[in-house]
C-alpha cells in the first residue's frame, strides 16, 4: 500500500474533543524555497514581513503584494535548508512563483516549488513527538531529514524528504487522518488560508495578516507598501477575515458565496476562503466581510438558504494599538 495514500478521514462532531496526537499528509500546501546570496535582501523588498530580522529559531507569517497591494499570496516563512521556505497552499504558488521570479534574474537568489513533502502534526502531544525528533528547542528546527516549524499550540508542519516522511508516518502510532483537520485548526486559529479565486482581490489588512503579526511598518520598501500603509494610517481598509459558524446539510462548494441580511432582503457579502463542515452537520468556516457588520448580521450560504449562519469570535484581536 502507498503510504502517502494511507491517511482516512476523521469523523468528527462539534462536540468532539480533537485528537490528542494525530498525523496527516498536506498534500494540498506546498512550499516556495529561496536560495543564494541575495535571498535575504531580495525577499525583504517584495514581501510585507521583516525578513532580514528573522531569527532562524522562528517563523512568520507574511503576504506577497503587487504594486496594488493586492496580495498574491499569505505564508509562512522560515529558514530551511540553507535558505528559506514559504508555506503556502499549492494552489497558489504557480502565480505566486511567477511574481517573485519576475525581477529576480538581476539578484543572485533562485526561487523553486520544493519537492518537499508536508505533514502535519496535531494535538496535545504534537510538541512530545517532536521534541523525540530534536534536541533543539526553537520553533524551527532542523531535524532528520528537513525542518519542524511550530505553527501555533499544539500544531507543527513537518518540510521532509519523501524517505523521512515516510519513515516517520510508519514508525508512528498516531492517528493518520487526512488534511481536513488541518483545516478545521486553520479556521479556529483565523489563518488567512488564501484560494487561487482570490488572489490579487484582497489587501493583507483585509486577511488580519496585520494581526498575526505578518506585516512590518518599520522596515523599509516593498511591493505594494504604499497601500498597506495608507491602510493602516488612513483607514482606508474597509474589510477583514472573520470565522462564522453555521450548519451546512450538503457539502460546501471551494469558495461558496456568503450573503448578509440587510432587512427582508440578502446581499452578497463575500466568499469564503475555506470551511469545515463537521458529521453533524455544524460547520465553521472563514470569510473576508465587511469590517463594520453588526454582530448579530444575519449570514447564510447562497447555496443554502435555509441555514442561518453568525460570527464566531476571532482568536486574536483586530483593535490596532499601536
Amino acid at each position: 500500500m502507498d503510504w502517502n495514500n494511507d491517511f482516512a478521514p476523521l469523523q468528527l462532531s462539534s462536540n468532539d474533543a480533537l485528537p490528542s496526537l494525530a498525523i496527516t499528509v498536506l498534500n494540498d500546501w506546498g512550499m516556495i524555497t529561496a536560495h543564494g546570496n541575495d535571498s535575504k535582501s531580495y525577499l525583504q523588498g517584495q514581501v510585507t514581513c521583516d525578513v532580514v530580522t528573522l531569527d532562524p529559531s522562528q517563523s512568520t507569517v507574511g503576504a506577497h503584494c503587487d504594486a496594488k497591494g493586492k496580495v498574491w499570496s499569505v505564508f509562512q516563512l522560515f529558514h530551511h535548508r540553507q535558505g528559506y521556505a514559504m508555506l503556502q497552499p499549492k494552489e497558489l504558488i504557480e502565480k505566486e512563483l511567477a511574481e517573485l521570479k519576475k525581477y529576480a534574474i538581476f539578484s543572485k537568489v533562485e526561487f523553486e516549488h520544493s519537492k518537499d513533502t508536508l505533514l502535519g502534526v496535531m494535538g496535545a502531544d504534537a510538541d512530545s513527538l517532536i521534541n523525540s525528533l530534536s534536541d533543539q528547542t526553537g520553533e524551527v528546527r532542523s531535524i532528520d531529514g528537513g525542518t519542524a516549524v511550530k505553527i501555533d499550540a499544539n500544531r507543527w508542519l513537518l518540510a521532509l524528504t519523501e524517505e523521512a516522511a515516510k519513515s516517520l508516518v510508519l514508525a508512528s502510532d498516531a492517528p493518520k487522518v487526512d488534511s481536513a483537520l488541518w483545516t478545521l485548526l486553520d479556521i479556529k486559529a483565523g489563518y488567512p488560508r488564501l484560494t487561487a479565486e482570490q488572489q490579487n482581490e484582497h489587501i493583507p489588512q483585509a486577511l488580519n495578516v496585520q494581526a498575526l503579526n505578518g506585516i512590518s511598518f518599520s522596515k523599509g520598501c516593498y511591493t505594494g507598501q504604499e497601500t498597506v500603509a495608507r491602510a493602516k494610517y488612513r483607514g482606508i481598509n474597509k474589510r477583514a477575515l472573520f470565522i462564522i459558524e453555521g450548519s451546512a446539510e450538503q457539502t460546501i462548494e471551494a469558495n461558496a458565496e456568503l450573503e448578509r441580511a440587510v432587512g427582508d432582503n440578502w446581499r452578497s457579502a463575500g466568499k469564503l476562503l475555506a470551511s469545515y463542515r463537521y458529521s453533524d452537520n455544524k460547520a465553521l468556516a472563514i470569510a473576508v466581510l465587511p469590517n463594520n457588520l453588526e454582530a448579530d448580521t444575519q449570514l447564510r450560504l447562497k447555496q443554502q438558504p435555509q441555514q442561518l449562519w453568525r460570527f464566531a469570535p476571532l482568536p486574536y484581536s483586530l483593535e490596532d494599538n499601536d
